[in-house]
C-alpha cells in the first residue's frame, strides 16, 4: 500500500516581543522555534520545541499537531496518532489534524478508524485534497475500487499539482485491466513530475499489457535510471527482453533483479526471477 500523505507543519506565529512572560506567548515562541528547526532539518530539536509548546499551552492545537507530524516523520505512528488526537481535543474543527490522524492510522493498518477520521476531515473542509487521497488509499486497500477512484479523482481536483492521486488511479486501472485508461492517467502523473519512477514503471506495465513491448521497455529503463534499486522495474524489463527475444539482456537484468530482491529480503520474487533465468536458452 502506498504511504499516506502527511500535511504540512503549522504555522508561523508572529510576536510583538521575544521576552513574553505569559505561558501562551512562551508556547508560541517554542512553536516558532520548532518550525525554524524543521526548516533546518533538525527533527529531534523541533520535536522537543513542539512538545514544550504543547506543555506550556495545552490549548495550542498547532503545537500538538506539529508534535504528531514530527513523530510520524520518525515512524512513531502510535505516538503521532495520540498527538493528532490531542490537537483535535484542543480544536474539534481542526480538519488537518483529522486528516493526519487518518493518515497515521492507515500506516498502522487501522483502516476502519482511518476512514472515520478522514470522513470527518472532509466534512469540515471538503476541498482538503490530501484527505480525499488518503481516503482513496483506505478504499483501495479494502478492494473498493469504484470508491477509491472517486476519492482519487476528488484529490486530483483539489490538489491538481500533486501526482500521487494520478498514480493510484493508474494502479487501480491496471488492477482492473483497464490498461488504456491507466496509460492516460499515468501520463498525467508524469506531466506533473517527470522523474516519478513509480509512474514510469506502471506506465511500462500498461504498455506491456497492450503489446507495446518496446515502449514498455523504455518506461522500465527510465524507472531504473531514476531509482537504481527498483527491483520490479528490472524484473519487468527482463520479461520484456524475453518477449523480444533478447535473451542476453534479459539474463543481465533478471540477475540484477534477483539480487536486489534477495537484498530486500523478498525471497518469493527472487525465486520468480530465478525461475525465468532457468528457462532462458543458453547463450
Amino acid at each position: 500500500m502506498a504511504a499516506a500523505i502527511a500535511l504540512p507543519f503549522l504555522y508561523p506565529i508572529l510576536h510583538a516581543a521575544s521576552y513574553a512572560q505569559s505561558p501562551p506567548a512562551a508556547a508560541e515562541a517554542a512553536l516558532n522555534q520548532g518550525l525554524s528547526l524543521i526548516q533546518q532539518g533538525q527533527i529531534d530539536g523541533a520535536l522537543a520545541q513542539f512538545q514544550q509548546a504543547a506543555a506550556l499551552d495545552p490549548t495550542l492545537a498547532a503545537a500538538h499537531y506539529n508534535v504528531g507530524l514530527a513523530l510520524r516523520q520518525k515512524g512513531e505512528l502510535q505516538e503521532a496518532a495520540s498527538a493528532f488526537w490531542a490537537a483535535i481535543r484542543a480544536d474539534p474543527q481542526f480538519a488537518l489534524a483529522y486528516a493526519n490522524l487518518g493518515g497515521a492510522l492507515i500506516e498502522g493498518n487501522n483502516l476502519d478508524q482511518a476512514e472515520q477520521y478522514l470522513q470527518r476531515a472532509i466534512a469540515i473542509q471538503p476541498d482538503l485534497g490530501n484527505a480525499h487521497y488518503n481516503l482513496g488509499l483506505v478504499y483501495q486497500s479494502q478492494g473498493k475500487f469504484p470508491e477509491a477512484l472517486a476519492a482519487f479523482e476528488r484529490a486530483g481536483q483539489y490538489s491538481p499539482n500533486a501526482p500521487e492521486s494520478f498514480l493510484q488511479r493508474g494502479i487501480i486501472y491496471l488492477q482492473t485491466e483497464r490498461n488504456a485508461e491507466a496509460e492516460a492517467v499515468l501520463q498525467q502523473a508524469l506531466t506533473l513530475q517527470p522523474r516519478y519512477a513509480q509512474a514510469h514503471y506502471n506506465l511500462g506495465i500498461a504498455r506491456f499489457n497492450q503489446g507495446q513491448t518496446e515502449t514498455a521497455l523504455n518506461s522500465f529503463r527510465i524507472a531504473t535510471q531514476i531509482n537504481g534499486s527498483y527491483a520490479d522495474a528490472y524484473y519487468s524489463a527482463g520479461l520484456a527482453f524475453i518477449q523480444l527475444g533478447r535473451f542476453d539482456e534479459a539474463r543481465t537484468v533478471l540477475e540484477y533483479a534477483k539480487n536486489l530482491y534477495i537484498t530486500m529480503g523478498n525471497p518469493t520474487w527472487a525465486a520468480k526471477a530465478q525461475s525465468h533465468l532457468g528457462q532462458l536458452p543458453e547463450s
